[in-house]
């Protein structure tokens, strides 16, 4: 059976590396935690191949579209994936995903969220499979998110 890494290669995907913070900023915590077999996925944002954030930034519904917060989210998909993979090794460790929360930047009146998250969630399925990728999930509508990225993402995994 293929692994999750295979799998990436196969779709032409690569993990960025940890993201590189703005100048003048710390995180003071950790991008994934573990706690027994649960891993605790803090906030990610979309990063380019360099970890650094990926652009374009804004509010959906006002500067980007659907599509492009689509992409945004496969993107935090992938920023999650480098993160799971540097805390536990081996993405193959993931038995199932079991929580998902989708923050999305959204002007007034954008209300279109879920269509914007399913690029993480469809990234994750496609992946994982069914069985493992499945996962409960918010997609909501926030006034700002930090460095006016489109997306946040945070979640939790249940790890062998």
């Amino acid at each position: 059976m293929p692994t999750i890494e295979s799998r990436l290669g196969a779709l032409g995907l690569s993990l960025p590396p940890a993201l590189t913070p703005p100048a003048g900023i710390v995180f003071p915590f950790q991008a994934v935690r573990i706690v027994g077999r649960r891993a605790l996925i803090s906030g990610h944002g979309p990063q380019n191949p360099d970890g650094s954030f990926a652009r374009p930034s804004g509010k959906l519904g006002r500067e980007l579209t659907v599509e492009q917060g689509y992409l945004a989210a496969r993107l935090t998909a992938l920023s999650i994936l480098g993160s799971l993979k540097r805390a536990v090794g081996d993405l193959d460790r993931v038995v199932a995903w079991t929580r998902v929360f989708g923050m999305v930047n959204s002007a007034p009146g954008f209300n279109q969220q879920p269509s914007v998250i399913n690029g993480f969630s469809d990234l994750i399925l496609e992946l994982y499979g069914a069985e493992i990728g499945a996962h409960s999930r918010s997609a909501v509508g926030m006034a700002e998110l930090p460095f006016n990225i489109p997306v946040e993402i945070e979640g939790e995994v249940e790890l062998r």
